[in-house]
């Protein structure tokens, strides 16, 4: 390689470093507008296969478009409701709950005292304190639901963008060079999305089903706010369950004792293999999937980008991205990259 390649190289890169800043930092500035727009996208891109059911049985586009997005629309306004008073119970009780951990505080403290071990009750409260676990869901579930005050912004979005669903392939046959090659890709790509979308999403209802089942056969507190947060977090893979079961487990540690709180965080664990080890694969395929370090990295980096929504939007945001450069011979090595486990060529004997 001559110098004067190299330096062309060193250039190239630099303007590529450069001009990735600039879209991340007008990413950042559009969030509110960008928020509202990504969820428009995924709900239309869910709906639209309904869409085309109904339309099978002789029912008009448009009313088939009015009548999906009415139950999305009644299932939504109920989740955000439900939250929403659930949210507000939890604030009212959370210092009964706090007084009750103290209390079990002050009687380990007592008891290391019979045994002369000496330990701080200020100490273990400041460190071991419920309260931050469910604030952080709270500023999570409350972000969520300032996303949904544009609620009428986002259901205008997602009737346009389901009307223009049939017409989209005939403009980019229009608008692109080689178009038969590139519609393919196109169609594979969005086959691929809207696969994931719709079995991650009944996924994640089963897996919010059972929670909320396993938490309501227990008597736990706010049982289904714990299943709305499962079903939501169930979307990012590996640590989303984890997450949503932290908050569960310290409030049955808090309303029923140690050895309660241990049944549940197994039933969450229970659950979550089902779902993540033979459900999930047996529909999507484990090609599919992502490695721990990139859905972690992934949550940091949406979260910083778009917020508390980016962080419940990062995997699905990852996996079009990781989708779409599945089916583009230039990028498939970055998809491989950003995949979990994957399989060693067989060698030949």
């Amino acid at each position: 390689m001559s110098h004067l390649d190299y330096k062309s190289g060193i250039l190239k890169a630099l303007l590529i470093v450069a001009a990735l800043f600039v879209v991340l930092a007008g990413l950042k500035v559009a969030a509110n507008i960008l928020v509202p727009f990504l969820l428009s996208l995924f709900i239309a891109i869910i709906c639209h296969p309904l869409v085309k059911k109904i339309e099978r049985l002789k029912v008009p586009k448009p009313l088939a478009i009015v009548g999906v997005v009415l139950v999305v629309v009644t299932v939504a306004v109920y989740m955000v409701s439900l939250v929403g008073k659930s949210l507000l119970e939890l604030s009212q009780m959370l210092p009964s709950y706090l007084e009750t951990l103290r209390g079990e505080i002050n009687w380990v403290v007592d008891k290391l005292a019979t045994y002369d071990i000496v330990v701080s009750r200020e100490l273990i409260t400041e460190y071991f304190n419920p309260g931050v676990a469910m604030k952080l869901v709270a500023d999570t579930l409350s972000s969520l639901g300032d996303v949904m005050k544009n609620l009428f912004l986002v259901i205008i979005t997602v009737v346009f963008m389901l009307f223009e669903a049939s017409s989209l392939p005939k403009k980019i046959y229009a608008a692109l060079d080689k178009p038969d090659e590139k519609m393919q890709q196109a169609e594979r790509f969005l086959a691929s999305v809207n696969n994931y979308l719709a079995i991650k999403t009944l996924v994640s209802a089963a897996t919010g089903l059972g929670v909320t089942l396993m938490l309501w056969a227990v008597g736990l507190d706010f049982y289904l706010l714990w299943g709305v947060l499962a079903f939501l977090l169930n979307y990012i893979p590996n640590i989303g369950s984890i997450i949503a079961a932290i908050p569960a487990v310290l409030l049955a540690a808090l309303q029923f004792g140690l050895a309660p709180a241990g049944f549940i965080g197994v039933g969450y664990l229970a659950i979550n293999a089902v779902m993540a080890n033979l459900i999930e694969p047996r529909y999507l395929g484990r090609g599919l999937g992502l490695s721990t370090l990139v859905v972690f990295l992934s949550l940091v980096f949406w979260g910083w980008l778009l917020g508390s929504v980016g962080m419940l939007l990062s995997v699905l945001l990852t996996m079009v991205i990781k989708i779409g450069l599945e089916n583009s011979e230039d990028g498939k090595w970055i998809a491989t990259l950003l995949s979990g486990d994957v399989q060693e060529p067989k060698q030949e004997q």
